[in-house]
């Protein structure tokens, strides 16, 4: 945990290395120090074929941050806003960028490991 789910539009690919990207947000989010064990920092990113933002066609890129219950809004609010400022640095020319926390509910979550 935590799971750092990126969607974004698929011309993105074309002007940026999304893989670069992942491996930056997987840094930004050992450096916070919120997250222990880096080795449980997931970080995955999906092209969404098709999207409309204000009825019209728009790059854009939304990161969910899912967080087991129990950090406080300051961290929480700190995660976000420091992911946007990542994103806003390495992808300047995207129209729409947006950053939220959705809190996993530890009794209903269940996980398997090799």
């Amino acid at each position: 945990m935590p799971h750092f789910v990126l969607e974004y539009s698929p011309d993105l690919e074309t002007a940026h290395d999304m893989q670069t990207l992942c491996n930056d947000i997987c840094a930004f989010a050992i450096e916070t120090g919120a997250f222990p064990n880096s080795g449980a920092v997931k970080v995955r990113a999906t092209a969404v074929g098709h999207a409309a933002l204000g009825c019209e066609r728009q790059d854009f890129l939304h990161a969910t941050i899912r967080l087991l219950q129990g950090r406080s809004e300051e961290v929480q609010a700190g995660l976000t806003s420091g992911l946007l400022a990542l994103l806003d640095e390495k992808l300047p020319t995207v129209a729409n960028l947006s950053v939220e926390i959705k809190e996993i509910t530890t009794a209903t979550y269940a996980k398997r490991n090799l």
